[in-house]
């Protein structure tokens, strides 16, 4: 497989299967990389994991994959270092990924205690332009975009697979279409640049799990809660108990770090 997505790093698609949906207390059975490489070339990884929970049955009724098919895989943390090296210097893309398949990674390589760094790396969904163009899910993206039908859908391998198509295509397809701003200028939102897209992916969330956001202004303010809206550091200055609240609580590992840089950021004002 080759792709034709003009690029100065590689980019990796990946998509996971899990036990469920809560980034906190749920876990991978399966992860499957397609690494678009600079040059146009593809590379393939799948694998499964035993996740060390059980998977509940309506989990498996969506992805086909049972306790007994997990049960002599390693876990996440015995496979952690070789995909963390071979996602070493990649952007990173999905569908849906930015909401879901990131968190969940970047949640599982805490808990395995693998660094894996974020800070340098673009992100890119390719459902976010599939909804602002052209509404639907995968396989009617797939469907619209590649003419293909979706053999396989919510199989790993098929499903970043058929993302890493469906992405070639929008850029392909829309790279000519203009759009108008507010002010009715036009100017053409996706553009054959992983920056470029990776702007239209990104929102203003501090932690994957959104519980922290940049509001208008772009001050760190608490998403959730009795301190919705309010700035995170007047709340850590007012009400100090809150942090070890949170850091006490049933918050994902990466809300609490989020958090932990917020307030050191602050004693450093």
């Amino acid at each position: 497989m080759e792709h034709q997505l003009q690029l100065k790093k590689p980019l990796a698609f990946f998509d996971l299967e899990t036990t469920g949906i809560q980034v906190n207390k749920d876990r991978i059975v399966e992860i499957s990389i397609a690494k678009a490489n600079i040059d146009g070339s593809v590379e393939i990884k799948t694998r499964r994991v035993n996740p060390g929970i059980p998977i509940p049955l309506e989990a498996s009724l969506v992805h086909g994959i049972y306790d007994a098919d997990v049960a002599e895989e390693p876990n996440f943390k015995q496979v952690a270092k070789s995909l963390a090296g071979f996602l070493d210097g990649c952007d990173l893309a999905g569908f849906n990924s930015n909401r879901f398949d990131v968190p969940m990674l970047v949640e599982e390589f805490l808990r395995a205690e693998v660094d894996f760094d974020m800070k340098n790396r673009k992100l890119v969904d390719a459902q976010r332009i599939f909804h602002m163009m052209e509404p639907r899910n995968l396989t009617a993206a797939y469907r619209f975009y590649c003419d293909k039908e979706l053999v396989g859908a919510h199989g790993a391998e098929a499903d970043v697979l058929a993302t890493l198509e469906v992405l070639n295509a929008q850029v392909k397809r829309y790279a000519a279409t203009a759009m108008k701003d507010a002010e009715g200028k036009e100017y053409f939102p996706i553009q054959n640049d992983v920056n470029k897209l990776h702007e239209l992916s990104a929102s203003n969330s501090i932690d994957f799990a959104n519980r922290m956001v940049y509001n208008k202004d772009q001050v760190a303010v608490f998403n959730f809660g009795k301190h919705i809206g309010r700035p995170i550091l007047d709340v850590l200055k007012s009400d100090p108990s809150y942090y070890d609240w949170m850091m006490k609580g049933d918050f994902p590992m990466d809300t609490k770090r989020k958090l932990t840089e917020i307030k050191l950021q602050g004693f450093q004002r």
